[in-house]
């Protein structure tokens, strides 16, 4: 992929980004999503290292299913832009109702993996807890700890390569079948460093409007929210969380454009290649 063909899709997906459907219809998932953030980060208060730790990685894998679902008919709606073919947000949820079930439990296996990794670093922390020799066996399995904590933030990771390369292929072409996740492995594979830049371009402006949310939520908390019940917090951050999550819905709709026109270019890619000349 050229500078130009880059630009030219990185321009078409972000003009298709700011839409009043899009947005109201993607802004609940997100809002779900925030709500699961700030459920496990009250939760977490007065907990030990090990619960604070578990729930600071809980949300992402438990929103995976939500996200995965509405780039469904995010992706799909987005193919009907670019083709220029009519369409309505209601027929396009209908039709792809009993793929956003299916689809959703695809976020099972990395949560899955996440609560074992959760598990196991329980297990070291009893073991850190030991009268007599607990301080020693948390010098000596210091590294356990970090490979898991290591393993989850490569599990958060995973979840996003799901979101953008997973999505597209299974609104537009495979569906939720089992050679769902050999077309995913055969384009990766063939295309390492395309693909990899297609993620990274992808996510910039999710990131970089995350985080300057992000500062901007935790210099509010820090300042404003002293000295405050649980109870008081819990609303505050659900009223900050809102435009929070308002602001941030356009990006992740980006996100989901973005990945669909990688997808669209890669198969078309592909089947020249396949084309004999």
């Amino acid at each position: 992929m050229n500078w130009d063909i880059l630009e030219k899709i990185f321009d078409r997906a972000l003009s298709h980004s700011f839409s009043r459907k899009k947005f109201f219809f993607t802004f609940p998932t997100i809002a779900a999503c925030g709500l699961l953030i700030i459920f496990c980060k009250i939760l977490s208060m007065g907990s030990g290292d090990w619960v604070t730790l578990s729930l600071t990685f809980l949300p992402i894998f438990l929103s995976s299913g939500f996200l995965l679902a509405t780039g469904v008919v995010l992706t799909r709606v987005y193919h009907h832009e670019i083709k220029g073919t009519s369409f309505s947000f209601r027929k396009v949820l209908k039709r792809s109702w009993q793929m956003l079930m299916n689809i959703s439990y695809l976020a099972l296996p990395l949560l899955l993996a996440y609560l074992l990794l959760w598990t196991f670093m329980g297990v070291f922390y009893l073991l850190k807890e030991l009268p007599g020799i607990g301080d020693m066996i948390g010098i000596v399995l210091a590294f356990g700890p970090f490979l898991l904590v290591l393993g989850a933030i490569v599990l958060g990771l995973f979840n996003l390569i799901v979101l953008f390369f997973v999505t597209p292929e299974a609104a537009l072409k495979t569906g939720v079948k089992l050679k769902l996740a050999e077309a995913v492995y055969l384009r990766l594979k063939k295309n390492i460093f395309s693909n990899t830049i297609m993620l990274m371009v992808g996510m910039i402006p999710l990131v970089v409007c995350l985080a300057i949310l992000y500062l901007a939520a935790h210099i509010t908390g820090g300042s404003f929210f002293q000295d405050s019940t649980p109870l008081s917090l819990t609303f505050q951050w659900f009223f900050v969380m809102l435009p929070f999550c308002a602001l941030l819905t356009p990006f992740v709709v980006f996100f989901f454009n973005f990945a669909t026109e990688c997808f669209v270019y890669s198969s078309k890619k592909a089947e020249e290649k396949a084309t004999p000349s």
